[in-house]
């Protein structure tokens, strides 16, 4: 895909949603960092109902770990894998109080230090909470990425690369929003929505679904 293409992408859904943001509910750093940890395999929409509960009760480091491991679980239950990542959590906050005076550092070394945090999850952060242009790809980036010829790659990482070199730099901040979102409720796995899409002219994926 050549440079003026993948402008004219990033111009359209620009124009279509100047102010993308993630779909999950927060109201600080801290509390996108555990929405983040929690929605590894589930849906932001079950992630927000758990969390909204939650950070009703403890919206801190401090907080989460008065509730205990046990008490977590009870909050979170209603989500994936809740035993591993309510130990992470923990653990977690327990790093955050003891080494970052319960703040949520903004370097990606030292918070992919932190159980449950890999590169994915940092770069949602650094980019979410403290406006860094990195490009979390997950799954529906990396099927858009792919689909439409705009950063192919056969990794995450290799997928990363290509879209932090190939997207312009006014771009980068809300790039990640942007795909994403447009894979999830577009350019969907089964069967994307091609008649609906805005950037149908400009993407080269050969099997396009138009009706």
């Amino acid at each position: 895909m050549n440079p003026r293409k993948r402008r004219e992408i990033f111009e359209r859904l620009q124009a279509e949603n100047p102010q993308p943001t993630t779909e999950l509910q927060y109201k600080t750093p801290f509390e996108l960092l555990i929405a983040v940890i929690l929605s590894a395999q589930a849906t932001d929409k079950g992630v927000n109902k758990a969390t909204e509960k939650l950070f009703n009760q403890a919206s801190t480091p401090r907080g989460i770990l008065a509730l205990g491991e046990d008490g977590l679980k009870e909050q979170i239950k209603t989500i994936g894998l809740y035993n591993s990542k309510a130990k992470n959590i923990i653990t977690t906050c327990r790093i955050l109080v003891e080494k970052h005076n319960s703040e949520v550092p903004t370097d990606r070394e030292a918070l992919e230090a932190l159980p449950g945090v890999g590169r994915k999850t940092a770069n949602v952060i650094l980019n979410t909470a403290f406006g860094q242009p990195t490009i979390a790809v997950d799954t529906h980036i990396f099927r858009v990425s792919n689909r439409t010829g705009l950063a192919p790659g056969k990794t995450v990482y290799e997928v990363e690369k290509k879209l932090l070199k190939f997207v312009p730099e006014e771009f980068k901040l809300d790039a990640h929003h942007w795909l994403i979102l447009h894979g999830r409720y577009v350019c969907t796995a089964r069967k994307p929505r091609c008649n609906a899409c805005i950037i149908e002219d400009l993407c080269e994926y050969k099997q396009k679904s138009l009706d």
